[in-house]
């Protein structure tokens, strides 16, 4: 349903992607990742019952996309096996 953003994709248009995955399931836990410094980065939903997980590529960095998260209602942190370098963010309680 989600495809992977367009390479180039300018910082609006990679914010209203993000918005629309993160709208489609809102209470989900999502997971990100990029390279060092890299312009661009890897969101994930975690699969519930009978799905799979699901994943795109925004054209955002990891601090960018740390702080759109949280601007969206998101706790992140890194996962507590300090070999993993991903982001865990789950859903805030309201």
């Amino acid at each position: 349903m989600f495809a992977q953003a367009k390479t180039g994709a300018a910082p609006k248009d990679a914010s209203s992607i993000l918005k629309a995955f993160i709208a489609h399931d809102p209470q989900a836990e999502y997971t990100f990742d990029s390279e060092r410094n890299s312009p661009q980065s890897e969101i994930c939903r975690k699969a519930g019952p009978g799905r799979e997980r699901e994943c795109i590529d925004l054209q955002m960095n990891s601090k960018r996309l740390f702080q759109a998260m949280q601007d969206l209602g998101f706790f992140c942190a890194l996962p507590i096996d300090p070999g993993r370098t991903y982001m865990e963010c789950r859903p805030m309680p309201k």
